[in-house]
Formats: structure tokens, C-alpha cells, sequence
């Protein structure tokens, strides 16, 4: 009777370890890359408004001598939306070579409050105006 409740038990915590395992065909799950971050293009206008339009003007089309125009830049519409806020989270001095304008361009446009969702949706914003 004791051996008999041995072989259960055994059977039991073998079946209970093999499910732990898996049991999904032997097949390993592979990490994936997290889902690309999409703004919110209606509430990006508003904040592209209220930060980057000083520079940038209203339309997006730059303020002389102090912004590019973002509807034909080739530089921003050359980036993904991730590479473009991380560029806007850092800025641009006026000691970087790149820079073509002579005038730094803030992080996050001068506006410290704006969090990265922020510049999510202002990208997406960006995005609907580019020609």
C-alpha cells in the first residue's frame, strides 16, 4: 500500500514539474520589442503651440533665424518618432557641427514640464504636417 502511494505521489510531482516546464512544444519564447509609443497628435498641436511654435512658428515652418521649418525637414523626417523625441529631449547646441541656425535649441524646447509623452504627441502633431 505504502509503494502504491509512492508511485502516485511520484507521478504526481513529475507531472506537476513537467508543466512547470512549459510543455508549449519545447519551442523557447523569444523577448520582443516592446510596442512603438504613438502620440496623441490633437494634444501634441496644443503643446507644439504653447513650446515649440516660438522658434518654429505656429505653421511649423521656422522662424527666421531662429527655427528650421519642420514641415520639409529632411532631418526629422528622416528620424523614427523614438529617435526624434530622444533628439528633442536632448536639444542641439550652437557647438554641435550639425547645427545649421547658430541658435541652441533647448532640451525639450526650453520647456522642462514637458514629459516624453508630451513629445510623443508632438511628434505625432509633427508627423501630420510634414510635406
Amino acid at each position: 500500500m505504502k509503494s502504491g502511494l509512492f508511485v502516485v505521489f511520484s507521478v504526481l510531482v513529475a507531472g506537476v514539474l513537467l508543466s512547470a516546464c512549459g510543455g508549449g512544444g519545447g519551442a523557447a519564447s523569444q523577448p520582443t520589442e516592446p510596442p512603438a509609443v504613438v502620440g496623441n497628435a490633437d494634444a501634441g498641436k496644443t503643446k507644439f503651440e504653447g513650446t515649440c511654435a516660438s522658434c518654429h512658428g505656429l505653421d511649423a515652418k521656422g522662424l527666421p533665424n531662429l527655427g528650421k521649418d519642420l514641415t520639409t525637414s529632411a532631418f526629422s523626417k528622416d528620424l523614427s518618432d523614438k529617435d526624434l523625441v530622444a533628439f528633442v529631449m536632448k536639444g542641439r547646441s550652437t557647438s554641435d557641427p550639425a547645427n545649421t541656425t547658430g541658435v541652441d535649441m533647448p532640451a525639450r524646447g526650453g520647456n522642462p514640464a514637458l514629459t516624453e509623452t508630451d513629445l510623443y504627441d508632438i511628434v505625432a502633431y509633427l508627423r501630420t504636417l510634414e510635406q
